[in-house]
């Protein structure tokens, strides 16, 4: 885990709220069509209409996070699905505590 990496893909507004509404999908998004909220994610549509950003940027943002290692992606068809990767969230929070007590 890079912690650095981490703090720095946290830095930005936008992609902190990605982080929080993957938190409760069900509550932040409205109906998806395919693929089910906690095994598969949320679409990427959902996530750029929520953010009122353009198509790239939130895919900037996402792959940031993922770069990270805070969200998993998955493909169905054509489209990706994204969700919080809770362990890498965890330990992340487990070590910036020990760094900073």
């Amino acid at each position: 885990m890079d912690i650095l990496k981490i703090t720095k893909a946290i830095g930005n507004e936008t992609r902190l709220n990605i982080l929080e509404w993957l938190k409760s999908p069900e509550s932040n998004f409205g109906p998806q069509e395919i693929g089910d909220f906690q095994k598969d994610g949320v679409c990427v549509t959902l996530i750029q209409e929520k953010s009122e950003l353009g198509q790239s940027t939130v895919s900037h943002y996402l792959s940031i996070l993922l770069g990270a290692n805070l969200l998993k992606a998955k493909r169905i068809g054509q489209w990706t699905f994204y969700k919080r990767n809770e362990e890498t969230i965890r330990a992340y929070l487990e070590s910036l505590k020990q760094k900073i007590r």
